[in-house]
């Protein structure tokens, strides 16, 4: 006998893209292990430095970026996946850009001079997005996975 699954799901017209400067944010799922965000980035943004302590998966919608530590352009239609550990500089160049992210884990950011300067996780993420959408008059999304 097989046990029946309910399999999460959510529509991505369904969660509304808030703004935070020149990054779009939309939060599709955010577990205790593992969040999914979209972001949109405006031309020529830049991450901090960062490393992630669990496993990422990205698809580019749109745009092109790179991490300045590797040299390789990600452009519409690529996908990648970074390995737990990996430390790295995401670079927007000079498109507006669309990816999707799987995060597992946190990311650790470092400043200029390489001391860790935030944690970034599901928890953080999902408060930030909704601070967004109540400053931007926008209601809260149900939708959101767990």
């Amino acid at each position: 006998m097989t046990e029946a699954i309910t399999v999460g799901h959510v529509h991505d017209d369904d969660i509304p893209w808030v703004q935070a400067g020149p990054v779009g944010l939309k939060v599709l799922r955010a577990s205790a292990d593992t969040w999914v965000v979209r972001n949109r980035f405006a031309a020529g943004f830049q991450l901090p430095t960062h490393k992630h302590t669990g496993g990422v998966h990205a698809h580019t919608f749109a745009g092109r970026w790179r991490y300045a530590e590797y040299g390789v352009d990600y452009v519409a239609g690529t996908y990648i996946y970074e390995p737990p550990g990996s430390v790295h500089t995401l670079t927007v160049l000079d498109d507006d850009t669309d990816i999707l992210f799987v995060v597992q884990g946190a990311f650790i950011e470092y400043d200029k001079e390489g001391q860790i300067s935030g944690v970034v996780d599901a928890e953080s993420t999902l408060s930030a997005y909704f601070a967004l959408c109540d400053a931007a008059g926008i209601p809260r999304p149900s939708g959101i996975l767990q």
